[in-house]
């Protein structure tokens, strides 16, 4: 049961991830580095309530972190896993 429980929390990252959106997110995140939501809105061309709402998810399942820096807050990858996960979903 104990291993069960790790497959549910690696099934969660990758549940996260299943979304054309997050996975576009994540590889933007892990190539220019931390983002705002103005920012990534530019990329994707997506209400920006569309583009918080997977962000929400991604910060949700571990994969993202946000920091605040006055109003704004810039999006990153939380750490080296997740950047070798995203890596090795090779989404050239």
């Amino acid at each position: 049961m104990e291993n069960f429980q790790r497959f549910e929390a690696k099934a969660k990252l990758l549940k996260a991830l299943s979304h054309p959106v997050r996975l576009c997110i994540a590889r933007g995140l892990l190539e220019n580095g931390a983002c705002n939501v103005t920012k990534i809105h530019c990329g994707l061309n997506m209400p920006q309530s569309t583009i918080s709402q997977h962000l929400l998810k991604l910060k949700e399942a571990g994969i993202i972190h946000g920091e605040r820096k006055g109003v704004e807050i810039f999006y990153s990858i939380s750490s080296d896993a997740m950047r070798e996960l995203i890596r090795a979903l090779k989404l050239e």
